[in-house]
């Protein structure tokens, strides 16, 4: 039996060219996993939240008058709704919205919800214009 030696030859040049491209392959790897691994799984913590906490505005145009309904949001809770940029010339032309809003505002905020609001006949319009503004803004908040 004859045993004929092998010689294998490697250029540093190549081993440390190899070296680097399995180490941003395991990172790679590891990078991938943490983004895509957990999508599955939800956190029992995220559970419970409804909506991402912050300040949420739907703009209502009426002739040319442009202001914002704006609703503060926590995680869970809807904690206040307002008109802003409202200009005295709005008040004075529509002099039902503030206090439709107001009705609104707390009916939403006592039940944190906007199904089952009630409105009286002569606001009827006026609240049917600002819920829908209300509805947008939760929107924007709502997490999907």
């Amino acid at each position: 039996m004859s045993s004929k030696t092998k010689i294998v030859v490697l250029h540093m040049k190549e081993v440390i060219y190899t070296g680097i491209f399995l180490v941003l392959a395991v990172v790679l790897a590891v990078v991938l996993f943490l983004m895509f691994g957990r999508g599955g799984r939800a956190d029992a913590a995220s559970a419970d939240v409804l909506y991402h906490a912050g300040v949420y505005t739907s703009p209502i145009t009426l002739n040319d008058n442009t202001f914002d309904v704006e609703v503060t949001v926590d995680e869970d809770h809807i904690n206040s709704i307002s008109l802003v940029n409202l200009s005295e010339t709005t008040t004075a032309m529509y002099p039902l919205m503030e206090p439709a809003l107001e009705a609104l505002s707390s009916q939403i905020c006592s039940s944190q919800s906007t199904e089952n609001v009630t409105y009286s006949e002569e606001n009827k319009y006026t609240s049917m214009l600002l819920l829908d503004a209300i509805n947008d803004a939760l929107d924007k908040a709502k997490v999907q």
